[in-house]
């Protein structure tokens, strides 16, 4: 059996698919190789079965590899949702008025986790403009006290 071009099309379809059921993010690269080889063999009918795996291969070692170079595992840019100890008593600048059950808006002088600018909590009203400070970080949200 001849493995047509529209054989390498079907199964990096399906590849691209089974990314979505399977989110892990390597699916994707060895199915983008497959589209390619399909869309080669479209171009270069004459390519034979040896160098179309080969080049499957080759071009899907690529990707993955460097997908994973460029984003390494475990390595984060910003460190939201990791935050330290010593983020608690940053003081920043209210932009936005808070309330009990009202969230706010806070702006730091230099950035906090990677942004500058957080969403708050608290529980007490503190109008827009007052200097704050953070008591404690909750998920994505900061929990503030006047400062």
């Amino acid at each position: 059996m001849q493995i047509e071009w529209w054989h390498w099309i079907v199964a990096g379809v399906a590849l691209l698919l089974c990314e979505l059921a399977i989110p892990i993010f390597v699916l994707v690269w060895f199915g983008l190789s497959a589209v390619f080889v399909g869309i080669l063999l479209v171009i270069l009918p004459s390519v034979g079965l040896t160098a179309q795996l080969g080049l499957w291969l080759a071009l899907s070692l690529v990707l993955v590899f460097y997908w994973f170079r460029i984003f390494k595992p475990g390595q984060h840019k910003t460190r939201v949702g990791m935050s330290d100890g010593n983020l608690i008593g940053e003081v920043g600048l209210l932009t936005h008025a808070v309330a009990p059950f009202q969230k706010g808006e806070v702006r730091f002088q230099k950035p906090l986790l990677g942004s500058e600018v957080w969403t708050c909590i608290a529980e007490e009203e503190i109008p827009a403009g007052e200097r704050v400070r953070i008591v404690e970080i909750e998920g994505s949200m900061l929990r503030i006290t006047r400062a």
